[in-house]
Parts: C-alpha cells; structure tokens; sequence
C-alpha cells in the first residue's frame, strides 16, 4: 500500500506547485537591483562606436532605460508607444541595444523613428547579464539618485504606463523636489 502512496503524495504537491505558478504574472519578475544603485555601464553608443554612454549619463534625472533589439516582436509592438512618450517629451529614454547587429539596429531606427536620446551599444549582451535582463524588451525606472525603482518585462503600452509607471515617476518626482 505504501508504494502507492508516494507517488500520489508527489503529484499533489507538484500540482499545488504549479497551481500557484498558474496565477502569477509572468511580467513581474524580481530584480535584485530595485532601491539599489543601477549596474554600472559604459558601452559604445550605437550610432557612434568611438562615443560612450555610460550610468553618469543618467544621474539628476528620472529615465527610463528600454532594452530592446530588432530581433525582439515585443520591441516592435512597443516601438510606437516609447515615440509617443519622446515626442510628448514624457520622461527621457536610454536604450540598451542588447545581443543585436548594429546594421540591423541603426536600420530599424531609421525606418521606425528613434525614440532615445542615445542607446548603448551591448552585442555580445554582457551589460544585459550585469543588469539581470531575461530578455527583450525590458525597461527599467531609474531615479535622479541612480537607484533602480521598478523593472517591466514585455512591451509597454498606455495602459502598463498609466498603472505601472506615472505613479513611481510622479512618487519619484515629488520626493526629490
């Protein structure tokens, strides 16, 4: 009878394991770097391989730093999203082009319009390790002190805007004033 048992006992508690895997949101993934100071960074710029971009850069200001890469479909369907927010001059954008050609992603910028203000350049994605990207796109909320406030993965759209980030800008906003 025992031998019956255990195999039961272990497909509940596999099943419990998942039940709860089921009901969480795959787009909140932890990061260990949120009220932490960003990963340092000091890449090429993407338009300009003999300039650097680097995390003084960003301090004094709230920005956003957008990974994405043209091999990426949800980087396509936030694309227009992130040139709303630069026209609208919203929040400036960094862009980490990760794991990407430089051909491909200059191109992609051309056509598309380019909504940062200057994308590093990381193509063999060892900047992307060092700030814990899963994949693309990733886009991080970084304060005027350089402490990173929140992490989205997958794309950006109003409606993840309006609840995920006015409120940790304007919170970031209102507490450095």
């Amino acid at each position: 009878m025992n031998r019956y048992i255990a195999p039961i006992v272990v497909f509940v508690i596999l099943l419990g394991v998942f039940m709860i895997g089921l009901n969480k949101d795959p787009t909140i993934l932890p990061s260990p770097f949120i009220g932490r100071a960003a990963p340092a960074f000091d890449l090429p710029t993407l338009e300009n391989a003999s300039k650097r971009v680097s995390n003084a850069d960003l301090s004094g200001q709230v920005v956003l730093v957008n990974v994405w890469a043209t091999w990426c479909v949800g980087c396509r369907q936030e694309h227009e999203f992130l040139l709303q927010l630069a026209r609208d001059k919203v929040i400036p954008i960094y862009g980490l082009n990760w794991r990407d050609r430089r051909e491909d992603a200059l191109q992609w910028l051309r056509q598309l319009g380019n909504p940062y203000v200057v994308s590093g350049y990381d193509g063999d994605g060892k900047a992307g390790i060092d700030w814990g990207v899963y994949g693309a796109p990733e886009t991080f909320l970084i304060a005027k002190d350089g402490t990173v406030l929140y992490k989205y993965l997958g794309p950006l759209n109003s409606q993840v805007w309006q609840q995920e980030f006015e409120p940790r800008i304007l919170q970031a906003e209102g507490s450095a004033s």
